[in-house]
């Protein structure tokens, strides 16, 4: 992560999210939307061998790995590792050092390295919710987590009722399939959602993931870039099913309503 930090952090100093008075209302998504959102961070964990991580015990989504489990820097992975680059428009920062790296590869003379920097997670997220036909004005796809969850929290402030997605606190609100659940990963992170506004634009460490399963007692989330993979999450949960604290404390929920803004408005999938 650490040569693309610098450029990161320019970008967000020079490009801050439009005042949200100035965001175009957000098109609306019918369910199908959320749905391939799911199916396709499903697909993508079976593909790179259901690696799953966190709370012990079996996945409630059953998952029969595609092939068996290898981490970024096997050359097998070149292909789908650069799919989720093309989908951010820092592409250019990571793709071609990492060509090289494997080309190396292919040639037998190392490159063991393939894929280890820049971080992936944010482009990976950023590709499943592009592929899932979710357009740009409604998810600003980006190579930093901090940059996309800006733009989601900005049209959430614009326009509340047909917003894409709308921050919940993890104390307070269960997660569902299809939120997006985050961390802030710096040494000092911040201590609630509400803290961002002060810095909204400027670069920030986060991660997220995309919550494929939920009940009382495990969530279930898939993310890039975890154990050098694409991975599966289990966390607790109380008997209301919100997540209980970790050792790394979650900052904020993206709670997707993919399928349930006007005019589809249809239930929360936990209804």
């Amino acid at each position: 992560m650490l040569r693309l930090l610098p450029l990161l952090a320019l970008l967000a100093a020079c490009a801050a999210p439009p005042p949200a008075a100035t965001l175009p209302q957000p098109l609306s998504y019918p369910p199908a939307a959320r749905e391939r959102m799911l199916r396709l961070a499903l697909a993508e964990w079976q593909d790179w061998g259901c690696v799953t991580v966190g709370l012990p015990g079996p996945a409630a989504l059953p998952c029969v790995p595609s092939e068996p489990p290898r981490p970024e820097s096997a050359p097998e992975n070149f292909p789908r590792v650069l799919a989720y680059w093309r989908s951010v428009p820092q592409s250019h920062e990571a793709i071609p050092s990492n060509r090289v790296r494997y080309e190396r590869a292919l040639a037998g003379s190392g490159g063991g390295n393939l894929w280890a920097e820049p971080f992936w997670s944010a482009a990976f997220i950023s590709w499943v919710i592009g592929a899932a036909g979710v357009d740009a004005p409604e998810f600003e796809p980006d190579a930093s987590h901090a940059r996309y969850l800006d733009h989601l929290d900005a049209l959430a402030a614009a326009w509340p009722a047909q917003a894409p997605f709308l921050p919940r606190d993890p104390a307070l609100y269960a997660p569902a399939p299809g939120d997006l659940v985050c961390r802030d990963r710096t040494s000092r992170p911040l201590r609630a959602w509400a803290e961002r506004a002060a810095e909204r634009g400027q670069f920030r460490p986060m991660h997220c993931d995309i919550v494929v399963h939920a009940a009382p007692g495990v969530v279930e989330a898939v993310g890039g870039n975890v154990s050098d993979s694409v991975a599966l999450a289990r966390w607790a949960t109380d008997g209301e099913g919100r997540l209980l604290p970790e050792p790394r404390p979650f900052l904020v929920i993206m709670e997707n309503r993919l399928g349930r803004t006007p005019p589809f408005n249809l239930q929360d999938p936990r209804s």
